[in-house]
């Protein structure tokens, strides 16, 4: 990331268009997008989907890996992944990949998104490193650089019953403080012993670049000591360049614990509660003030502030993503702290909204770096 305002994915991205039950469906879209992103050998793909049962589970899941990489490649992004194309949602499958985990039932998130809740029932352990093959695959046929995500510890345990720690909790100690202490130890037993073996399989398969989701961090702020913690053991020791995800809060609750923080990028929502008015005064950028705060703080990381908001099908204009970036710097007091990304993944949207908004990403950026 060596030019100003350089381009990064988020994360999740729509499930390819040709993932449908109805045949002339998907191979109308595997043929439209094959051509719109240069999808080497496409017209394979649209064969195989003319033909019956010609595509194994996996098959399909690799076509629809490579079209999500080529997504964000032929939108000009400079670190990209594959949108998660293989992932159902980031809690339940790594799970699967833990000891000590049980599952107790399905829970609903929003809109027809579910996903199985588990209990942590005893230590947790990594029983075999995940999302491996996924990001050798993506490693394989990428031609940028690449940004796996990952979920963080603290996000992990959060989103789980507890099981085996409270247990730990002594019956004359006050039941709040000692609470906090299970899932102190809890988080950070996740982090050391599950999330710091995965991420360090994926730097000796050769991941440069490497996100932890931590949405669960901007629920409870008075936690973010745990989280700041759990997320430096879960690097500790590993050389890559670390991002961190946190989507929709107050920011400033995370200070001063954020300070702390061992990422060289911490990538926020900001967009989401920003007017659509061109302009770089306070007035006009509401959503973006809180970078001000990182400032004051002193804090060193970069940051990636979303100035693309994927809650909503109104494409930005260029010039809107360039004045949230030229605030951005301005409010961080230097050109070289900003990186230009999404508020959050853009599961939400379909392709078509999807990729206008990452153009509009990518030109507003070479704007602004020409403004500058």
């Amino acid at each position: 990331m060596e030019k100003l305002f350089p381009t990064m994915e988020v994360g999740s991205l729509s499930k390819a268009p040709f993932i449908t039950r109805d045949k002339t469906r998907a191979v109308k879209e595997a043929k439209e997008w094959g051509e719109r992103l240069q999808v080497e050998n496409w017209t394979r793909l649209t064969e195989a989907l003319n033909a019956e049962n010609s595509l194994t589970a996996k098959e399909l899941q690799d076509w629809a890996s490579l079209y999500g990489i080529r997504f964000f490649e032929s939108a000009g992004l400079d670190v990209i992944y594959d949108g998660e194309q293989r992932r159902k949602e980031m809690y339940e499958y790594p799970v699967n990949f833990i000891e000590g985990f049980e599952f107790r039932g399905i829970v609903k998130v929003w809109d027809s998104e579910f996903y199985r809740k588990a209990a942590v029932v005893a230590k947790p352990r990594l029983r075999e490193p995940y999302h491996l093959d996924e990001f050798l695959f993506v490693k394989k046929h990428a031609r940028r650089a690449i940004k796996i995500p990952i979920t963080g510890a603290y996000t992990l345990a959060d989103w789980s019953f507890d099981e085996y720690y409270v247990r730990n909790i002594g019956a004359t100690n006050d039941p709040r403080s000692a609470r906090r202490d299970a899932k102190h130890e809890f988080v950070l037993e996740l982090a050391r012993g599950v999330i710091r073996p995965n991420v360090q399989k994926l730097i000796e398969a050769g991941a440069e670049y490497i996100q932890l989701d931590e949405p669960a961090a901007a629920a409870k702020p008075d936690e973010a000591d745990i989280f700041v913690e759990s997320f430096n053991e879960s690097i500790k020791g590993l050389n890559a360049v670390f991002v961190v995800h946190i989507c929709y809060t107050n920011y400033a609750w995370l200070f001063p614990h954020l300070l702390d923080l061992r990422a060289e990028i911490v990538s926020i929502s900001c967009s989401n509660a920003d007017t659509r008015e061109l302009g770089v005064d306070d007035a006009k950028r509401p959503g973006f003030r809180v970078l001000s705060i990182f400032r004051e703080q002193g804090a060193e990381f970069k940051i990636a502030p979303g100035v693309v908001d994927v809650h909503t099908d109104f494409i930005e204009p260029p010039e809107l993503v360039r004045d949230r970036l030229l605030y951005s710097a301005r409010a961080l007091g230097d050109d070289e702290k900003v990186v230009a990304c999404n508020d959050c993944g853009l599961r939400t949207r379909g392709w078509g909204v999807a990729y206008e908004k990452q153009l509009s990403l990518t030109r507003g950026a070479a704007m602004a770096r020409e403004t500058v």
